[in-house]
């Protein structure tokens, strides 16, 4: 599996071993255009056998899609759609909070949290969130219709 936060200029990446047991992050892409994009995941999931992506969707606090839910979608299932992978979504409204709240737990700062470095390094936390989440909860991964 690997999971994909979307960002305006940033997806964080994370991925996990066959069997669910170990996730770890992946590291962030810098947002280009699709196609570049494109190049960078498929050859990461050609080096790590992906058979499927999760995608996180910011939900708004009552549970419904906001403009970067909305992107996230169409951009998770164009990734999909793309690479030929089965795509599952997952609620991602917690995912930032709970790794700002993970990082305060050893003693970082959420206000030190505003590097470019650190911002990149909280995307791929997040992404590590969502993989474990979906490994929880589902959903079963399935590809879009076109």
């Amino acid at each position: 599996m690997l999971a994909v936060d979307v960002g305006r200029c940033w997806i964080g990446l994370a991925g996990c071993d066959p069997l669910g047991i170990s996730v770890r992050p992946l590291g962030v892409l810098q947002r280009q255009r699709f196609d570049v994009d494109v190049q960078h995941v498929e050859r990461l999931c050609q080096q790590r056998q992906v058979e499927a992506l999760v995608v996180g969707l910011p939900l708004l606090e009552d549970g419904r899609e906001g403009r970067q839910s909305r992107q996230s979608r169409r951009y998770g299932r164009r990734l999909s759609r793309t690479l030929g992978l089965p795509l599952a979504f997952v609620d991602e409204r917690c995912s930032t909070w709970c790794v700002r709240e993970s990082a305060a737990a050893h003693g970082v700062s959420a206000t030190n949290l505003v590097t470019r470095k650190d911002s990149q390094r909280l995307d791929s936390a997040a992404a590590v969130v969502i993989l474990v989440q979906w490994l929880a909860e589902g959903p079963e991964p399935v590809l879009p219709e076109p």
